[in-house]
């Protein structure tokens, strides 16, 4: 990775950190951010619980898209790809929750290196978002969930 994409990396983060993704994690817990889920791990080095906002694209056993509350499984676009810490997490341990409208679902996670996230990304019917990822990310990597009934 040069200098230059560790330098815009940071710059993200920093932006999503403290001016994107607190009011839109709020909004997201509150069952109030259609496309989007929180996201808890267990972190990797500390073993505590952790939660990030996402997009999310929830789809049924025959992959069409569904509401959320019917979700079979759960596809993400990770914008920093493995350099997000969530996705470090969910490596370590892919036991997942996700806050999907006002509940929480517990699945199986894992990063599927060989998928095209810029398809998956035309998948999710959301151009405004495909956009944003596109425009923020530095290393795109699609995760799918499995979600447990």
């Amino acid at each position: 990775m040069s200098e230059e994409e560790a330098l815009r990396r940071r710059r993200v983060r920093r932006l999503q950190k403290y001016a994107v993704n607190p009011p839109l994690k709020l909004a997201a817990l509150l069952g109030l951010a259609p496309g989007h889920a929180l996201i808890e791990t267990t972190g990797r080095k500390t073993g505590r619980r952790r939660r990030t906002v996402v997009g999310v694209h929830p789809t049924g056993a025959d992959g069409a898209p569904v509401e959320a509350a019917r979700a079979d499984t759960v596809w993400i676009v990770s914008e920093q790809g493995r350099h997000s810490g969530y996705v470090a997490n969910l490596t370590a341990d892919p036991r997942v929750r996700l806050r999907l409208g006002r509940s929480w679902r517990h699945g199986r996670a894992r990063v599927l290196p060989e998928d095209d996230p810029q398809r998956r990304l035309d998948g999710f019917g959301r151009p405004s978002h495909a956009a944003a990822v596109r425009r923020f990310g530095t290393s795109l990597l699609t995760v799918r969930v499995d979600l447990s009934r």
